[in-house]
């Protein structure tokens, strides 16, 4: 039997982007919603990878995930994976996999997650709980609307060392030093990996055969 669940107050909107080619992003956020009802939530939308829940402190947004964010994100997720493997840079792939942790009160869904220097801690789990268990090194945001709850505070307070945000113009890399991120040229997680080129690459995912941007992926990667 679902859960039925007793949730308070709601403000929704739809979010237009700045560029009319993007779709539109429908949001749903709610205040003052208690850490139990947000576990609710996410337990009832496993298997529904089309949202994303952000939870910070009692604020919760609900996101669906456009075809167009969808399409972004899966391209970084793919040069992270090829550039890591052009390195024999060892890694496992997190996805959109949920993050919590209730002392922090926050929780979130990257568009796409890696785990490199503890791949060998979380290799064989079937569950990530952050109480027991390191956060992702690096995390993929992609936010071409402009207009999500922020994030960068609960990547922080959980620990996320590098976060590649592409914002519609370019992917920027930031690095967390005490407790805040920097904006850097240069990967951690991948070393001598710069945000320029990771640009390229993702806007000429939009316009090249895979087989074609496959091959720059690696002639890029080799120049680098």
């Amino acid at each position: 039997m679902e859960a039925v669940l007793d949730l308070p107050k709601t403000k929704s909107q739809t979010v237009r982007p700045l560029a009319e080619k993007e779709p539109t992003v429908e949001r749903v956020y709610l205040q003052d919603v208690n850490w139990k009802t947000y576990q609710q939530l996410v337990e009832n939308q496993m298997g529904k990878r089309d949202l994303r829940l952000t939870y910070d402190d009692g604020d919760l947004e609900i996101m669906v995930v456009s075809y167009k964010q969808g399409s972004y994100s899966s391209y970084l997720e793919l040069i992270i994976a090829a550039i890591a493997d052009f390195y024999e840079i060892d890694f496992v792939p997190a996805g959109a996999t949920t993050f919590r942790r209730e002392k922090k009160q926050k929780g979130f869904e990257g568009d796409a997650t890696f785990y490199f220097k503890n791949a060998d801690i979380v290799r064989a789990k079937k569950e990530i709980d952050l109480n027991i268990d390191p956060p992702p090194e690096l995390v993929v945001e992609v936010d071409i609307t402009h207009g999500s709850l922020p994030k960068f505070p609960i990547f922080s307070a959980l620990g996320v060392e590098e976060v590649w945000r592409f914002d519609g113009d370019g992917v920027i890399f930031y690095r967390l030093e005490n407790e805040n991120y920097r904006e850097v040229a240069e990967s951690v997680c991948l070393r001598g990996v710069k945000s320029e080129i990771v640009t390229e690459l993702l806007f000429a995912a939009q316009e090249l055969k895979r087989s074609d941007w496959l091959k720059l992926v690696h002639r890029l990667v080799e120049e680098n």
